[in-house]
């Protein structure tokens, strides 16, 4: 995949333990020292038993990485990708994406029928690649599913996370749903500058979008993003030929 830029993103699987520390290392990168890293040792098990460890490079230098492992997720086999980071000098350069789009060729080649992540609902730029641009959608609102979290980017908020589910076969879409009941939820615009600049505006969009999003996730259906940054949330049933509920 080839950025705006001109440089190419290739995207392979890692397994020797320098790139594995170089993946260690780029999420220090992205969420700051107060993460727990991954280890060494644990990407390399993971690598060496059939998971999932990946690396984007443009030229030779990694600037993103990615690490899942096989799950069920309702009887289904799935890819469950636990952290995906990209270089903030590489954002807007398409890695992400092209991380995306490899673990969906490695799912594809392995019987492997759907791929699932979670993320911080707040965060708009995150929800508008995963719903807006790859279709992927939420499943599931879990509150507090991590924690307190002691990085950069997550400290001092409650680690709320919707679950993602995307269909590994680009044949497996969604019906648009019968019937009119639409309604929009908004998030702020930069929710990471908001923790810093105002922290209790910052907690009252948490139990604002906790309140407003937990309920549609788990008996409506959210079926869109907008690019003013809004969930599109549909209460009726899905329409003929829909995809089973994931």
């Amino acid at each position: 995949m080839t950025p705006p830029d001109g440089h190419a993103v290739t995207v392979r699987q890692l397994d020797q333990l320098g790139e594995l520390r170089g993946i260690d290392e780029l999420f220090v990168s992205v969420w700051g020292p107060g993460i727990p890293t991954i280890g060494v040792e644990l990407l390399r098990a993971l690598s060496h038993e059939g998971g999932y460890v990946a690396g984007a490079f443009r030229e030779e230098t990694l600037v993103g990485a990615s690490v899942g492992f096989l799950g069920q997720h309702h009887g289904r086999l799935s890819l469950h990708s636990h952290a995906t980071g990209v270089s903030p000098q590489a954002r807007g350069l398409n890695v992400g994406r092209a991380l995306k789009l490899h673990q969906r060729d490695w799912a594809a080649t392995r019987g492997v029928e759907l791929i699932t992540w979670t993320f911080d609902p707040l965060v708009r730029r995150n929800a508008w690649f995963n719903i807006g641009r790859l279709g992927a959608l939420p499943v599931d609102y879990l509150v507090d599913f991590y924690g307190p979290m002691s990085d950069a980017i997550n400290a001092g908020d409650a680690s709320d996370r919707l679950l993602m589910a995307w269909e590994v076969s680009p044949s497996a879409l969604v019906s648009p749903a019968v019937g009119n009941d639409r309604r929009l939820i908004p998030t702020p615009e930069d929710i990471e500058v908001l923790r810093v600049s105002d922290p209790i505006a910052a907690r009252t969009w948490r139990l604002r979008l906790r309140e407003e999003l937990c309920e549609p996730v788990t008996q409506r259906r959210v079926t869109g993003f907008t690019r003013e940054g809004e969930y599109v949330v549909v209460s009726d049933r899905p329409g003929p030929g829909a995809q089973a509920a994931l």
